[in-house]
Formats: structure tokens, C-alpha cells, sequence
């Protein structure tokens, strides 16, 4: 009866990381700015999600892993000046010529959010890229809703004032009333 139930609770995780991994690589792509180090707090996130799985399928697992990252994040963040360290020498990549548009709106997104602090990051990728609604930020982050609300206000107008995001026809950057994030 257990083997039955472990090979269940294990295709329901396949299922799982097949739906939601693409989402919470992304998810942790762009808290961390860094496409390796989110692989790393994923697989992290996914390892201790398995471990309570029998526990969590029944809630939300989205959120419930979505939270996972997100504290793996802050983890990494307390420790991260005791480990890696930049390197002058990177390995070459080639890069698809189709990518290259992709790769350079990524590039200046992640540029603009590491103008933000660590608190207003989280708010605004939650937000917006995972499409929480303020009081799911909230929860999920253990803040009030009104810090969420003056955390984002702050966020977006910095992200406004960004010469980045002035548009291709020369408006202001300050009058672009959103930001896209492609997943």
C-alpha cells in the first residue's frame, strides 16, 4: 500500500514540476537576477517541496512552493557574502540570433529591478509577474497589505523614472503606466 502510494504522490510532483518549473524558475530569475543562481533556489525549493509533499498537495502547491523560493531567496540573500565570488573570465555562449530581442528586454528588466531594494523586488515581481493580488503579496510575504501597497507605489515610480522605460516614439519615461514582464 505505501509503494502505490509513494509512486502516486511521486507522479503527482512530476505533474507539478512539469505545470509550475518554468514558472518558478522564472519566479526566481528575476528576484535574484541571476539564470543560475534561480536554477539553484529552485531546485532547492523543489527538493523540500518533495520532502512535505504528502503534506501540501491537498492546499495550494503553487503558493506553497512560490513561497518556498521566495524564502530560499531571502536565505541566499543573508549568506550570500560568504560564497561565490565574480570572476574577470566567463565561459562562451553562443546565443540563437532569435533570442537576441528577448535576451535584451530581459537584460534591461533585470537591470531595473536590481534598482530596487531587496523588499520592493519581491512586492513587485509577486505582483506582477506572479500575479498575486495585493493581499496574496501580503500573506504570502507575513506583511500588511498597506506596506504592500506603499512598497509597490514606490517601486513603480522609481521603475518610472528609469530612462530605460521611456518608449520608442521619445515620450518621458514618466509617463508609461506599466511594465510588462514577459515570462
Amino acid at each position: 500500500m505505501k509503494r502505490e502510494q509513494r509512486q502516486r504522490q511521486d507522479a503527482e510532483f512530476s505533474a507539478f514540476v512539469t505545470g509550475h518549473g518554468r514558472q518558478l524558475l522564472r519566479l526566481a530569475e528575476l528576484l535574484t537576477g541571476d539564470p543560475d543562481r534561480a536554477k539553484d533556489i529552485v531546485q532547492s525549493a523543489l527538493e523540500r517541496a518533495y520532502l512535505n509533499w504528502h503534506r501540501i498537495t491537498g492546499d495550494d502547491p503553487g503558493a506553497y512552493v512560490r513561497r518556498i523560493v521566495v524564502n530560499q531567496h531571502r536565505d541566499w540573500w543573508r549568506r550570500r557574502r560568504n560564497h561565490e565570488l565574480p570572476t574577470d573570465h566567463t565561459p562562451d555562449r553562443p546565443l540563437d540570433e532569435d533570442l537576441a530581442e528577448r535576451q535584451a528586454e530581459r537584460a534591461l528588466l533585470h537591470q531595473a529591478l536590481g534598482t530596487l531594494t531587496r523588499r520592493e523586488r519581491t512586492v513587485v515581481v509577486l505582483r506582477y509577474y506572479g500575479d498575486l493580488a495585493e493581499a496574496a503579496v501580503a500573506d504570502e510575504l507575513g506583511i500588511a497589505q498597506g506596506t504592500v501597497k506603499s512598497t509597490l507605489h514606490r517601486a513603480m515610480s522609481k521603475l518610472r523614472a528609469l530612462p530605460q522605460f521611456a518608449d520608442r516614439h521619445g515620450a518621458s519615461a514618466g509617463s508609461t503606466t506599466h511594465i510588462e514582464v514577459a515570462a
